[in-house]
Order: C-alpha cells, then sequence, then structure tokens
C-alpha cells in the first residue's frame, strides 16, 4: 500500500517557522485494553504514521513499548527516544519534550489508554505545541466516552463528562444529586468514570441516591472481546449484579 504522501520523519520537512523546519505532534491513539486485532480498532493509516516516527511522548513508557511492539514497528524499541508525561512530570520539564520538533522531526503523543487528551495529562503538551506553532494532528482511535454515549441511548446532542466523581461517601451522595439533577433540568446526558476497583461501591451510591426511574448505563470492556453495555432504569439495576469488578467502565446518567 502505498504511504499516500505522508512525511518520512527523518527526510522530509513538514513546517517553517522563522525560517526553520518543524515537526509535526501527532495524537496516536492507543487500545483500551488488551485488543488482540489492532484492525479492529486502529486504522492502518495511523500504522503509516506511527512507522515514521521514532520519538513519542507517553503517559506510561511500558505501555508504550508494549502498544508500539505489538503494532509490528520497523524500528527497535531500544532505538526510540521516549518522554513520560504523566501526573508525576515536573510541568518545568515539558517544553524539552518538544526540542525534537524544533529540528524537523515529527513526535508521536501515546496516551495510556484510547485517545490522547481525553481524560488524560497530554493536554498540557498540545497546548505548548500550539503556542510554538506546531501542527497538531489528532488521529482518528478508540475512545471510551464517546463509544459509551453513542450506545448508551441517551442525548448525544447535549452530554457533560465529569471525570471523576468524589469518593467520600457523602460528597459522592451529594455529586450524585446534582448531576442528576442537570440531567434533568437541561435534558443532559451525564458521565463519569471510577477506578475499576471501586465500581461497586459506584454503583451502590447511584441506586441509593438515584431516583427510580433515571436512567443507568454501565458500558464496560468497551472494544474488547468481553464488552458489555447496559441501559436500564435504576429500579431495574437493583435486581441486577453486574460484572465489572476491576474492569474500565463509563457510567452514564439520564434524568428526564
Amino acid at each position: 500500500m502505498k504511504n499516500s504522501g505522508l512525511e518520512n520523519n527523518n527526510s522530509k520537512k513538514s513546517q517553517e517557522k522563522d525560517g526553520k523546519s518543524l515537526g509535526k505532534l501527532f495524537l496516536i491513539p492507543t487500545t483500551l485494553g488488551e485488543t488482540e486485532d489492532l484492525n479492529r480498532v486502529l486504522p492502518d493509516f495511523n500504522r503509516h504514521i506511527l512507522y515514521s516516527l521514532d520519538v513519542f511522548i507517553v503517559e506510561q513508557l511500558r505501555t508504550a513499548r508494549r502498544f508500539l511492539k505489538k503494532s509490528g514497528h520497523p524500528i527497535a524499541i531500544d532505538e526510540m527516544q521516549f518522554f513520560e508525561l504523566n501526573k508525576f512530570t515536573d510541568e518545568n520539564t515539558i517544553s524539552d519534550f518538544l526540542r525534537p520538533v524544533k529540528n524537523g522531526k515529527s513526535i508521536g503523543l501515546i496516551s495510556e489508554a484510547g485517545t490522547p487528551c481525553v481524560a488524560d495529562p497530554g493536554a498540557a503538551i498540545v497546548s505548548l505545541a500550539h503556542k510554538m506553532g506546531v501542527q497538531v494532528v489528532p488521529l482518528v482511535g478508540p475512545n471510551s466516552i464517546i463509544l459509551a454515549l453513542m450506545a448508551s441511548g441517551f442525548n448525544g446532542q447535549n452530554f457533560c463528562f465529569h471525570g471523576y466523581l468524589p469518593v467520600e461517601g457523602t460528597q459522592l451522595g451529594r455529586r450524585i444529586r446534582e448531576i442528576e439533577t442537570n440531567s434533568r433540568k437541561f435534558d443532559q446526558s451525564q458521565i463519569f468514570i471510577e477506578t475499576p476497583y471501586r465500581n461497586k461501591q459506584m454503583l451502590d451510591n447511584l441506586l441509593k441516591n438515584c431516583k427510580s426511574q433515571t436512567q443507568l448505563c454501565i458500558a464496560t470492556n468497551l472494544s474488547l472481546g468481553s464488552e458489555s453495555i447496559q441501559t436500564k432504569s435504576i429500579e431495574a439495576w437493583k435486581k441486577e449484579s453486574p460484572d465489572f469488578h476491576k474492569k474500565p467502565t463509563v457510567f452514564l446518567l439520564y434524568s428526564k
């Protein structure tokens, strides 16, 4: 298959600023879990981009290396350059991550799972790239939040993603009631996530604090072979015991 005009990272210039060639920052989606066949969730176009790069900004080094190896990247892992960007990264150092771009080398940004910069720390490097005049190129790939909304049956015209809700019981209950009210008031789908080992506690709090007619979608292991997406009323969920312990899950609330 032809490369469709994609630049080779080591030989072609992609941009010019102040007379100097600049590389691009590619936002590269990865799988949401142990997907056996990458072709199921990632376009072949992404592979051509990926193979042209040897510098990466990653959330977790181990996960990124495993993804690159599984993708069949032609360059040896030890010959690549990696920068880690996560909650432990010193913000004063991230400008160094884009230094290769100034020399005309494009860089790939890889999240721990799914698409970069959505419920992910990558936004800081993208913001810096814009300030530097570097072209940012988002690639198509799996995003658990959007996949869950698509399959929920809820309002896709008006929705709000909250990230993680409070852990403490009293604060969590108050927050759940608040977003349920907002859903009803604004006809808005409410989306949030939880650390997988606390899924059961989250469900218990939802059942305790939401009205019986409120709709709840539980989307687990999205894009994997064990994927499960179920939408039911709170009243119906009280009769169910979903198998989602330690499984990545997206919760969606919708109340009319």
